[in-house]
């Protein structure tokens, strides 16, 4: 591991207030390799020089601490809808390693990557499943059983909302990643989160470190349990978003 990789990124965690043991920096460091390495045959992120990944990934999947305080002592159940190369749901699993986490996704190849990370990284109680999200919101296994859905997917929040609430226990919280200037996004999906089962509890918008990048965690509370309905038949909540 590069002596660069660890200041840069000891320095981010700082401003979190994460403290990382020397195996888990290094767990970083390696799915960064294996990341890059991956890379160079399919597409999995645009963003590949060292110092953007610790920020725009690593440390940017970790900030959910600022809206999640007690992430550090919960042994949350966890599904991260939309994963990708495995954000926010990994760096996580890394950081706080009691909790449970399900990637889930809906293109093979990147379950075979996440797959692959999670044999590299030699990490316990985390899966990486494929699917969409319409179908696996009907799916006993996974709907109304996770205290957390997260996801950085870019969409906008109706549409994400109708794929993510399913899988939330009542009591537990939907908290999307969003960038820029979200006022308008948010009011426009207030009434299809209400229709869901949930209200908007609280928004934490922050720059990332060093960057002009400003990025808003949306807490989510789900009151109570979603209607059958939804979510509705695959292509549905993105052609017509709940308004």
């Amino acid at each position: 591991m590069t002596g660069a990789f660890e200041e840069k990124f000891q320095n981010e965690l700082n401003l979190l207030s994460i403290e990382l043991k020397n195996y888990q920096i290094n767990q970083f460091y390696d799915y960064f390799q294996l990341l890059i390495e991956w890379n160079k045959f399919m597409n999995l992120t645009a963003i590949t020089e060292m110092d953007e990944v610790i920020t725009k990934h690593f440390v940017d999947s970790l900030s959910l601490v600022k809206a999640v305080k007690e992430m550090r002592t919960k042994n949350y159940r966890i599904i991260d809808v939309g994963t990708g190369a495995g954000f926010p749901g990994i760096p996580l699993k890394i950081a706080f390693p009691d909790l449970k986490i399900t990637l889930m996704d809906s293109l093979n190849k990147r379950i075979n990557f996440l797959n692959e990370a999670i044999n590299r990284l030699e990490l316990k109680e985390i899966e990486a499943i494929h699917g969409r999200a319409e179908d696996l919101g009907r799916d006993p296994l996974h709907r109304e059983q996770y205290d957390l859905c997260l996801s950085r997917a870019v969409a906008n929040l109706s549409t994400l909302s109708e794929y993510c609430m399913p899988f939330v226990k009542p009591g537990g919280y939907f908290i999307p990643y969003k960038s820029g200037k979200i006022e308008e996004e948010l009011g426009a999906a207030k009434h299809a989160i209400f229709l869901l089962g949930g209200n908007v509890e609280e928004v934490k918008t922050f720059l990332l470190p060093g960057t002009e990048v400003e990025r808003s965690l949306v807490k989510i509370v789900k009151n109570h349990g979603t209607s059958k309905k939804y979510p509705r038949k695959a292509g549905l909540p993105s052609k017509e978003p709940l308004k």
